[in-house]
């Protein structure tokens, strides 16, 4: 794959991005796109591994050295049905996923692997630009129905692998746009909603069918879906955030992350929401969390005007470069410092918070410790922060159970998720199926549109005995 000398010839290269100063003063994606030239050279570093490591960190299984040969070659729209071959949403993860297939490449042993992501990312809107991604309905109805609960990741790939296999998908979606954490939980400028939206104009054209509005087990019964359709995919999503009961958890301004970047997406786009507003205007903020959550809270509070940002994580803080005979191929623990961060943000490592403290029934301080290697608070180490608002980004621990997954009567695992194997994704319930999220726990974007592939390839087979979609 590629130019046989390519990874001795050329560098690696990444798209760029608006300078700091810019891209606060907007919501809009902010990263600037290699040129053409230099996406060749990029596609030509592809070494032609005997072993292609890049497919096993990828979770969907991309054939990513056919795409970065198609690329080198001028042959875009070839390299655009490889892709789409694989993955029902690349210009998704061309912007969020982490990118474990560029910890997996050769090259990443000296630091340097293919600009995989940026290859992808480059594909799909070309091939939007240029016209070539249109609706695919299937030539012949199954006369077979489908109920998907949840319009995230998983949600909608299942959708769309199924209503091209000729049966009717009906996504059901509690919020009033479909996307789920696509749309309201991940800031625009890092996802512009336009990307969802003309996906989603996809799916319609399909023969998808959107019920917006409609909170299954609260404003519709569960058992209607059993009984109405002839498979039903749970894809909710792990929605219940891990929380802090400490003292001061009650005080005014301390919420969890989604509370926070939910309303912010709601402003940004223009759609109302319900409650007091959460603001980081004027404030001093304290995320407290390491994830990627965490990071988007730091960006959107430096977008509204925060005072300052600040970050706590009750981990350790990592190596800033991971030993390579340890961790290669696979996804490496190290620091790794996001363009939010880079706009702003003081970060703490092996801290964790004590209680808050407020007046007038607001927080104004945060009491934390050091902790050591175990965890344990180390005695003499208490410190305080200024703060306004805190936002609890510490991940999520299930799903919600109430309502939906407790009118069905699904077993569950140990964690709480949705119990089905990821070979049939079938629950204990008959006819219903679980994908994604709500059965896996918290996980990526690219885990969720894998899970949503082969649930709608398990759902196919229940219905008809045989399929042909990809597995």
């Amino acid at each position: 794959m590629g130019k046989p000398t390519g990874f001795k010839e050329f560098e690696r290269r990444e798209h760029g991005c608006q300078p700091v100063a810019e891209r606060l003063g907007h919501y809009r994606e902010f990263s600037v796109p290699l040129p053409e030239a230099d996406l060749s050279e990029q596609g030509a570093r592809c070494m032609d591994c005997g072993v292609p490591f890049c497919h096993d960190g990828c979770p969907v299984n991309n054939i990513i050295p056919d795409w970065n040969d198609l690329v080198y070659r001028g042959r875009w729209r070839d390299a655009l049905e490889v892709l789409q071959s694989t993955n029902n949403f690349p210009e998704v993860t061309g912007r969020i996923c982490p990118a474990p297939c560029e910890a997996s490449c050769t090259l990443n042993i000296q630091d340097v692997p293919v600009a995989i992501k940026d290859i992808e990312h480059a594909i799909v809107e070309r091939a939007w630009a240029e016209g070539w991604i249109i609706p695919e309905p299937a030539a012949l109805s199954s006369g077979k129905k489908v109920a998907v609960v949840g319009s995230g990741p998983a949600g909608l790939a299942a959708a769309q692998q199924l209503v091209r296999a000729g049966h009717a998908v009906t996504v059901f979606e509690k919020n009033g746009r479909p996307g789920g954490l696509l749309r309201y939980g991940i800031p625009d400028f890092k996802l512009d909603k336009g990307v969802v939206d003309r996906r989603l104009h996809q799916l319609e054209a399909e023969g998808v069918t959107f019920r917006t509005g409609v909170h299954v087990g609260v404003t519709m019964p569960a058992q209607a879906l059993v009984a109405e359709f002839d498979a039903v995919l749970l894809a909710g999503g792990s929605e219940r955030p891990r929380d802090l009961p400490i003292v001061g958890r009650d005080l005014g301004g301390v919420h969890f992350a989604m509370e926070f970047l939910a309303q912010s997406n709601r402003r940004v786009s223009g759609e109302g929401w319900h409650g007091p507003e959460i603001s980081a205007a004027g404030k001093h903020v304290v995320v407290i969390g390491g994830g990627d959550t965490g990071s988007d809270c730091v960006g959107t509070s430096n977008r509204q005007g925060a005072a300052s940002v600040t970050q706590i994580e009750i981990m350790p803080k990592p190596p800033v470069h991971e030993n390579k005979a340890l961790s290669w191929p696979k996804w490496p623990l190290r620091l790794r410092t996001s363009t939010s961060h880079e706009e702003g943000c003081e970060r703490k490592w092996g801290v964790t918070a004590t209680r808050f403290e407020g007046a007038a029934g607001r927080v104004t301080t945060l009491h934390g410790i050091l902790v050591d290697g175990k965890l344990t608070p180390v005695p003499g180490t208490d410190f305080t922060l200024k703060a306004d608002l805190v936002l609890l980004a510490m991940g999520f621990v299930h799903p919600e159970s109430a309502g939906l997954l407790e009118q069905l009567g699904v077993a569950r695992d140990p964690r709480g998720n949705v119990l089905a194997d990821t070979r049939g994704y079938r629950t204990s319930v008959d006819k219903v199926f679980a994908a994604g999220d709500m059965r896996r726990g918290q996980s990526l974007v690219v885990w969720a549109i894998r899970e949503g592939r082969q649930a709608a390839r398990a759902i196919d087979l229940f219905l008809t005995g045989g399929s042909d979609l990809p597995r």
